[in-house]
């Protein structure tokens, strides 16, 4: 008895699951972005999602979640029903909740899975030119002349921008405090002023700062130059084993029928080659990353060791 009550279950699920897929999107699809407006991981998705809505029929309706280094945003999704309605754009910070939130209300590896990959960019080191570093060799001959003295801004405690940091920090081998901020344009702002001696800025939004000479670029995280920046060394160049990737990606409920997950994969990659968007995504400073959904999981996992690795080998907590 118990057993034909288990099989009529799994069968409804299974059902229940092919006419969501069959009918999916029905509706507005609500995206949860865990960062600021204005921040990389805000902008990137956008520039996806506006056309990706008229392909799909439907509006994806973007809502900023941020704080508690993405776990607020990301609580949100996972407990969220696992019908395709509810997404996350989230960053490669979203690998080092694991090591950094251990009581974060989900499991990073269990309760999402991976939908598409939006692409990749280094994170640039940059400096006010009142700073008078010329290279970011100066740079770290100052701090190592100054121990103590020197301080870094980033978009907030277990993000790229303060990973990139502190993988280029222990690299070069100097000390500076961390100075997290609330989003990006806070820690530019600092940068600006002066008050923070450099900032690992993601290159999409440090490029009309750039372009405009306030501010200067030392070096990209990535291990190869940027080609919008291709005068700028690698941080590899200068430092072995001081890169840092940043990746932004959508995510979905771990649960959701992998026909909806496989439709919302196809129609983001159709999209993302649409010449327009195709354009848009490199003048941001994103390379292509083209990863199946089982692959960017498994991309996802890895990532969760070898980034817990470096936050606790660079003393990075929640308490920060």
């Amino acid at each position: 008895m118990r057993r034909a009550v288990l099989l009529s279950f799994l069968v409804l699920l299974f059902c229940r699951g092919d006419a969501l897929a069959q009918t999916w999107p029905s509706k507005p699809i609500r995206a949860i972005i865990p960062f600021a407006a204005g921040s990389a991981t805000d902008v990137i998705p956008r520039v996806v999602f506006e056309p990706l809505s008229a392909r799909l029929g439907q509006p994806i309706v973007v809502e900023n979640r941020g704080g508690a280094g993405t776990t607020i945003g990301a609580a949100l999704v996972a407990k969220a029903e696992a019908d395709g309605y509810t997404l996350l754009a989230t960053s490669s910070a979203h690998t080092l909740v694991p090591t950094v939130y251990p009581s974060a209300p989900y499991d990073t590896a269990a309760d999402f899975a991976a939908a598409v990959s939006l692409g990749s960019s280094p994170n640039v080191l940059v400096v006010s030119p009142a700073k008078d570093f010329k290279t970011a060799r100066d740079l770290v001959v100052a701090a190592k002349a100054r121990p103590g003295s020197f301080n870094f801004a980033s978009a907030g405690v277990g993000s790229a921008t303060h990973l990139s940091a502190e993988r280029f920090r222990m690299a070069a081998g100097f000390e500076a405090v961390h100075i997290p901020f609330r989003g990006g344009a806070e820690a530019i702002t600092e940068v600006l002023a002066g008050r923070a001696d450099f900032y690992f800025c993601p290159l999409g939004t440090a490029l009309p700062q750039l372009r405009e000479g306030k501010l200067l670029a030392l070096a990209v995280s990535s291990p190869k130059r940027a080609a919008l920046l291709p005068e700028v060394p690698s941080v590899v160049e200068l430092f072995p084993n001081s890169d840092y990737a940043f990746w932004i990606g959508v995510f979905i409920p771990a649960k959701t029928p992998r026909d909806i997950v496989d439709q919302f994969h196809r129609a983001a990659i159709e999209t993302m080659q649409l010449p327009n968007v195709k354009e848009r995504l490199a003048t941001l400073g994103m390379d292509p990353m083209p990863l199946t959904p089982a692959e960017f999981d498994a991309q996802v996992r890895a990532e969760i060791a070898s980034t817990g690795l470096l936050a606790k080998a660079a003393g990075v907590g929640a308490n920060q």
